[in-house]
């Protein structure tokens, strides 16, 4: 089976998926220097940071943050067009991992009950073929050793793509809207929602001001990357 592994590596050998140099046999997804290029937010304070503070005053969060930043060109924004338009799945689970180690290290998060993925609409995930969060959620589920729920909170509505609007354009986008099928599931319950951008964080409101319909519910963020 390692032989058949090796000569399988010579003719199709895995690649950085930014910069497409062959991966040495230490490296996952990113090459070394590719992985020192990316901009970590580094936020020590999950209670008081830029990404908290951004939801003053909108909804009410008890501890928020990011793995990166999310610029308009560079290295980052490459990996998440990857992931949500390329199939490239396993780019969540290694932001997944990655996140999960830095977590369990700093004992943030051990107290949430429920980690909840931001949905897809039906039509949307039928014509992907897969939510580009599930697999960081599931990263983040084995390390933090809390359970992955999906299909409780689902979107109702589609919306364009926000990735070429404007700020202000996005922001004041109320189009996507989304339901919790049960109240209950989640009462007295602290949840960590999870998505792969944070923009203006429009997206992530409308889901917890749904979640906020559960009686005594305490709501968490957590992101791949945060839009600066």
């Amino acid at each position: 089976m390692k032989l058949f592994k090796d000569l399988f590596n010579i003719f199709y050998p895995d690649l950085c998926a930014n910069c497409d140099n062959q991966l040495t046999k230490n490296e996952e997804i990113i090459c070394t220097f590719c992985r020192h290029d990316l901009p970590l937010t580094a936020y020590t304070n999950y209670k008081d940071n830029k990404i908290i503070k951004s939801f003053y005053g909108r909804i009410e969060i008890e501890k928020a943050n990011a793995l990166l930043f999310y610029r308009k060109t560079g290295i980052t924004k490459k990996l998440i067009h990857e992931l949500k338009y390329k199939g490239n799945e396993e780019i969540g689970t290694f932001f997944g991992n990655w996140l999960g180690e830095i977590l369990k290290e700093n004992n943030q998060f051990t107290d949430i009950d429920y980690i909840i993925p931001v949905p897809l609409h039906p039509k949307k995930l039928k014509q992907r073929g897969y939510n580009q969060v599930t697999q960081f959620g599931e990263s983040l589920s084995n390390h933090l050793k809390k359970p992955l729920i999906e299909n409780v909170l689902l979107r109702t509505s589609t919306a364009k793509t926000q990735t070429f609007k404007a700020r202000f354009d996005r922001f004041n986008n109320i189009d996507t809207k989304f339901q919790l099928i049960d109240t209950s599931i989640f009462k007295n319950k602290h949840v960590l929602l999870i998505d792969d951008v944070i923009t203006t964080g429009a997206t992530l409101e409308s889901c917890a001001k749904e979640l906020q319909k559960t009686e005594n519910i305490k709501i968490s963020i957590l992101t791949m990357a945060y839009t600066e």
